[in-house]
Order: structure tokens, then sequence, then C-alpha cells
């Protein structure tokens, strides 16, 4: 299986539209942008064996938090496919919570700001 095979089928689990949605968004600047970042990310480091689905997401989660407040709209895209790749909401929260040790509690504040807005959307709030 190629790269693109493999970020094809983590996609499907995660998000089966999220190339065309990149590709709305940067594929007119930087024309290959969005197969590359698809092939990067998907098919040669979320693909790789040693690590599920879920705890990659989850220490995706951990990382954007702990980047801060910048990182809000990849942070709420990246929630949902924590919770598509099988992490609970309370698993999600925590692993936010736990970044306020390492990106303090701004981070953390807005990392739980962010899932609370996901999980509204998601209940149709």
């Amino acid at each position: 299986m190629n790269r693109k095979q493999k970020a094809q089928k983590i996609l499907d689990v995660i998000n089966p539209n999220l190339v065309a949605f990149l590709q709305e968004d940067w594929d007119e600047l930087v024309p290959d942008f969005t197969e590359n970042l698809i092939n990067t990310a998907y098919g040669d480091i979320y693909s790789r064996e040693g690590v599920d689905l879920k705890t990659r997401q989850l220490a995706t989660l951990a990382a954007l938090t702990a980047m801060g407040g910048q990182t809000a709209p990849q942070l709420k895209v990246n929630i949902k496919h924590a919770l598509k790749a099988g992490a609970n909401r309370k698993e999600v929260t925590e692993v936010i919570y736990q970044m306020s040790l390492y990106g303090g509690m701004p981070a953390a504040i807005n990392g739980l700001r962010a899932a609370k807005e996901v999980f509204a959307e998601l209940d149709g709030v």
C-alpha cells in the first residue's frame, strides 16, 4: 500500500472530507499543499505501526493544546478526529487539562473551550 492509500484509509475513519476541505482552503495559494500535508501526516506518520490511531489523535490534542490558543482551529478538527478514532469526551478533556502542566493554564483553558464548542456542535446545541 502506498502512502496515499495509507492516508486515505485513515481519513475514511476520521474525516473523509478533509482533502476537499483543505484543497478549497489552500490549493489555489499553494497547489501541492493538501497532497503534501495528507501524504506526510497520514500516509507517513499516522499510519505507522506501534501506536493506534486513537492514541495518535490524543497525542495530537496534547501538542496542539500545549502550543496555545493560536491552534484552536486545528484543535477543534482534531478533537473531532479523536472522537472518530475511538476516544471519548472524558479522555479528550483529561488530555487537554493535563497540558496545563506543560503549556500553562491559559493553554488548557483555550483547549477546554475548544472542546466545549466541539461538543456543543456535535450535540446540536
